[in-house]
């Protein structure tokens, strides 16, 4: 077997012109794995796969009907029990007795390393309980391109660095408890429009959106966050469905061999998405490892793998070392976490996914209904409040002390009230559901809810213990009614106004603020109420006309925080948990800021007939989000990184300490590759350090920010004034301060060279600026690593 090392250099003869805006060059062959950091396991998954015949492999890549979401069928002589693979990135979706966890956006917006591994932690304990051996998750792409798209709550922010951080984090906690993760979409999906192909009024097959990006906005952008995760040890890795520079992503050999498996020298697997597989040869020869969910239609007999790969073995089509390669890929992980003793699958899966033809495997079932809660609600109560951002707070409206009377308003108040949530729905209408509180939101990331604290039942059980009078009404139409408010009597104290934005996957959104004529909503509460404070449950960002209106005096964006909703924020609603969230994206003043990255969708397009027309340019690079708004100097509503608490802080003594050693500008050594790439890349050259300082007299949490300012580099196109590089959260008391160490890695200081194919420390000063947000610098110095 050829070594890695000489595997990349191989690789690197067909990147060495990767930087047309508009091909995906062909690379081949598939790099083998070697089991890196999965040794032992390794030599196992080579002694079984020793004993397999050539339809045992084809049946260990092809996915089959079953219990679960995703099934992989048993090889009863060899003790092999098939695979159980389950939704989803913040609960096990099709299950009962589980927890529905805060979604990735809220984790992202808590900025705290911790609670994002916690959480993976917990959420792993219960796939693993129910007997799920792969959760579908972490959500890394879509990144959060176009404020629109409607899975980005899926994920964690637009920042890469920031959700490269929370994939890591999550990825550890899950497969530290012996379930394996698989990090999703792989690459470049950022948008819900035309995700799949369609049929033309003429019947022509119309290709998915091709998302077409240029070589370093690859690097620099999307593939930053999936680095972590390969560097995490994730084990496997799932396609998207869009096609990336005209392939697509699931027979895309230069995403998946030559950059996935060749220069971030992934070991594990990578799965079609769901559907995401247009052919056999061709994807498996690209790098796809595993076809789901098997069949292309109800017939189980009709797949692109299956007997197909058995037939292209047979005839000389694909090699059957390749076969073997994928069938190792997919076994290393299973001996590595010990998976052949595992719980059973949860007996009552049948029936939650009795849609499903016959199994034409036996799977192993356990006990139905097991709980598999535990004590869980504690972590997602306390994540559901540090992801919720205060963005406005008027004369310390908040926190709340016993105040005599409280007016509710909005539909986003109340208990659900059509069962939405109990039954596990997948996809819904544009706006959702139009009562009932948001806890998250739908697609195959949705989670089924044993229960849920609404904010109205959360708020009443506080003003039970305070002797507070409530009013409300959740009736979005009266409230917008002249005289529709006329009910509430006296005036209350502080009004609290609930609005809520649905986003599924699926389908994108169509505009940015919330949802059910919530400015309306808005206007008619301040107009009654001169203390009004505005709570957003969101998938996703949201512009706010209203944030200014004198009489709303403070906004809280609480966005998806889970079944513990009411309980996170009355939390921090009366003090208990001194907020300290952070927008992990930015809120524009304007729908019209964000045009910078649209949806791609028109109405020729809707009606199109040339099969390959449906093209999304990437034209702004890397620009997205905060970089854009600070490149071109644009004013912001609330900048990135931002959140305010019910205390000060303040930043001094920055100093930057030099940790390698060496000559640490030269240009790093290519091999030997590990899992996440080239290893100098994840060594710490600089620690900075600052000291932060808790000026006000309450205990809070401080999220101090790195941000880089990197020069131009002649020839490219334009690098963002500053990115963030790192940040860590602390808790101090009333007058303590704390030093804190950032460090900073070679990558973080580099950018991808197109033309000589590697990560570049560029020459010249780069600027190092730490703070509280992205446009709150409190100290500034530079470094030169390459005079």
């Amino acid at each position: 077997m050829l070594s890695h090392a000489i595997w990349v250099g191989l690789l690197a003869c067909s990147t060495a012109f990767a930087q047309d805006f508009s091909t995906s060059p062909p690379v081949y062959p598939s790099p083998p794995t070697q089991g890196l950091d999965w040794e032992a396991a390794f030599a196992q998954a080579q002694a079984f796969v020793s004993n397999l015949t050539l339809e045992e492999k084809a049946q260990l890549v092809t996915g089959t009907s079953g219990p679960c979401v995703g099934n992989i069928g048993a090889i009863e002589r060899l003790g092999f029990n098939g695979l159980c693979l389950q939704d989803g990135p913040l609960a096990i979706r099709q299950a009962t007795y589980a927890s529905v966890f805060p979604a990735g956006l809220t984790t992202a917006a808590s900025w705290d390393r911790s609670l994002m591994y916690q959480r993976g932690f917990l959420m792993g304990t219960e796939f693993k309980n129910k007997g799920a051996h792969v959760a579908l998750g972490p959500v890394v792409a879509p990144l959060g391109r176009s404020a629109y798209d409607g899975r980005n709550w899926e994920g964690f922010s637009p920042d890469p660095y920031l959700t490269g951080v929370a994939a890591e984090e999550t990825i550890t906690g899950m497969q530290d408890t012996g379930l394996q993760a698989c990090l999703k979409h792989f690459i470049g999906y950022e948008q819900e429009t035309q995700r799949n192909p369609s049929l033309s009024a003429d019947n022509i097959t119309i290709e998915s959106v091709s998302s077409n990006i240029d070589d370093r906005t690859i690097h620099e952008l999307y593939l930053w966050p999936f680095a972590n995760g390969v560097h995490a040890g994730v084990s496997s890795i799932m396609c998207s469905y869009n096609r990336i520079n005209g392939s697509y992503a699931c027979q895309n050999s230069k995403t998946m061999n030559g950059i996935l498996k060749g220069e971030l020298g992934f070991q594990g697997y990578v799965m079609s998405d769901w559907g995401g597989t247009h052919s056999g040869v061709a994807s498996v020869n690209a790098g796809l490892d595993m076809d789901m969910p098997g069949p292309i239609s109800s017939d189980q007999n009709s797949s692109y793998f299956g007997g197909n790969v058995t037939q292209a073995v047979n005839n000389g089509t694909v090699n059957e070392t390749r076969l073997d390669d994928m069938v190792l890929r997919i076994m290393t992980p299973y001996f590595f976490y010990n998976q052949s003793q595992y719980p059973p699958i949860d007996g009552e899966e049948p029936a939650l996914a009795s849609s499903f033809p016959p199994y034409v495997y036996q799977f192993t079932l356990g006990p139905a209904n097991v709980d598999v809660r535990d004590e869980h609600q504690q972590l997602i109560r306390a994540l559901g409040a540090a992801g919720t951002v205060l963005l406005k707070n008027v004369n310390n409206t908040l926190p709340l002390s016993a105040p005599k009377t409280i007016g509710i308003f909005g539909n986003d108040a109340g208990d659900l009230v059509d069962g939405e949530y109990f039954s596990g729905p997948a996809f819904q209408s544009q706006y959702g559901y139009e009562y009932g509180n948001l806890p998250v939101a739908g697609g195959s990331g949705t989670g089924r809810l044993s229960y849920l604290v609404s904010p109205l039942e959360a708020i009443k059980a506080r003003a039970i213990q305070d002797g507070t009078l409530v009013q409300y009404i959740l009736n979005n139409t009266l409230i917008t009614t002249p005289g529709g408010l006329a009910t509430i009597l006296p005036v209350p104290e502080i009004c609290f106004v609930f609005l809520k934005t649905w986003a599924s996957e699926g389908i994108d959104r169509i505009g940015l603020e919330p949802d059910w004529n919530s400015t309306g909503v808005v206007e008619s509460v301040t107009s009654f109420c001169n203390n009004t404070v505005v709570i957003t449950h969101s998938g996703g960002l949201n512009v706010m006309p209203w944030a200014n209106n004198p009489n709303v005096t403070a906004i809280l964006a609480a966005h998806l925080p889970g079944q513990e909703s009411g309980n996170s924020l009355v939390d921090i609603l009366y003090g208990v948990v001194n907020p300290n969230g952070k927008l992990p994206y930015t809120i524009a003043f304007n729908e019209s800021d964000y045009d910078y990255a649209p949806i791609t969708n028109s109405t020729e397009l809707l009606e199109t007939e040339d099969p390959n027309a449906w093209q999304s340019n990437f034209t702004e690079g890397l620009l997205i989000d905060y970089r854009h708004f600070d490149y071109y100097n644009i004013s912001v509503a609330f900048e990135f990184g931002f959140g305010l608490s019910y205390t000060t802080f303040e930043m001094s003594d920055l100093t930057i300490n030099t940790i390698a050693v060496g000559n640490i500008s030269a240009f790093p050594d290519a091999s030997p590759i590990i899992p996440g790439g080239n290893p100098s890349l994840w060594g710490i050259l600089y620690t900075v350090n600052v000291t932060v300082t808790n000026t006000g007299n309450t205990t809070g949490a401080a999220v101090p920010q790195v941000y880089l300012s990197l020069p131009q580099i002649p020839g490219e196109d334009p690098t963002p004034l500053n990115v963030l590089r790192n940040f860590d959260k602390i808790y101090l008391d009333a007058g303590q301060s704390q030093s804190v160490i950032l460090p900073l890695a070679r990558r973080d200081l580099s950018y991808w060279d197109t033309g000589l194919q590697q990560w570049v420390i560029p020459s010249g000063p780069i600027g190092v600026n730490a703070g509280f947000s992205s446009r709150d610098f409190r100290q500034s110095t530079q470094i030169t690593v390459v005079a």
